[in-house]
């Protein structure tokens, strides 16, 4: 059963830890672009999610629409499942998919709130290759002493860019998720139709109204 904090990171904040290349040309200007993006993220993030008065179902959906928007998310979850993605039938797939942006997005949105009221700064980024680059940031919060570290792995498809994954403070999401989802996998006698149960049970609870 997963559990309500812990295997799945905090995101909220979705990178597995590439080997660096020699940053190709134009990488100056791919770089600018990573960086605006996370910017423009940042920004979209706190116009949407972090005024108080917005009722946490609104916040759900305004989340999904940003988390389909910049992320990833079939990728993502394909790569959480790894090998078992092949053994799942069409349905499992299918099914999969939708359960995994679902538990994502009620896991992460208040999470997510929590961070967005902050100020983001970019210290850096780094071009891996033709279509993927780094940028480390720290979310900085004058009251709570150190800055947050947090570092996004950014994709491109075209002329658009997805989030491929998320490490906060040297934790991956997801690399731990799909540490979670294999042990999850294993104990169901290797089924992916147990970690599909599991998601299922793990979606229903969190979006139950929270407990005062």
């Amino acid at each position: 059963m997963l559990s309500r904090r812990s295997k799945l990171a905090p995101l909220g904040v979705f990178i597995a830890i590439a080997f660096l290349l020699a940053a190709p040309a134009g990488a100056n200007e791919f770089e600018q672009r990573t960086e605006k993006f996370i910017v423009s993220l940042a920004q979209q993030a706190i116009e949407s999610l972090a005024k108080r008065d917005v009722q946490r179902d609104e916040r759900i959906r305004r989340f999904r629409v940003m988390f389909n928007d910049h992320f990833a998310v079939h990728a993502i979850g394909r790569f959480v499942l790894g090998r078992h993605w092949q053994q799942a039938t069409d349905e499992e797939q299918a099914e999969y998919l939708v359960l995994f942006e679902d538990l994502m997005v009620v896991s992460y949105v208040d999470r997510f709130q929590k961070y967005a009221g902050e100020n983001l700064r970019v210290v850096k980024s780094r071009v891996e290759g033709d279509k993927t680059a780094t940028v480390f940031t720290e979310i900085v919060r004058p009251e709570a002493g150190q800055p947050i570290q947090v570092i996004w792995r950014i994709g491109a498809k075209g002329e658009a860019l997805k989030v491929l994954d998320v490490l906060i403070e040297g934790t991956s999401l997801s690399q731990t998720l799909r540490a979670d989802f294999g042990s999850i996998i294993s104990q169901r006698q290797g089924k992916v139709a147990g970690l599909i149960h599991e998601m299922r049970l793990k979606t229903a609870e969190l979006k139950l109204p929270a407990k005062n």
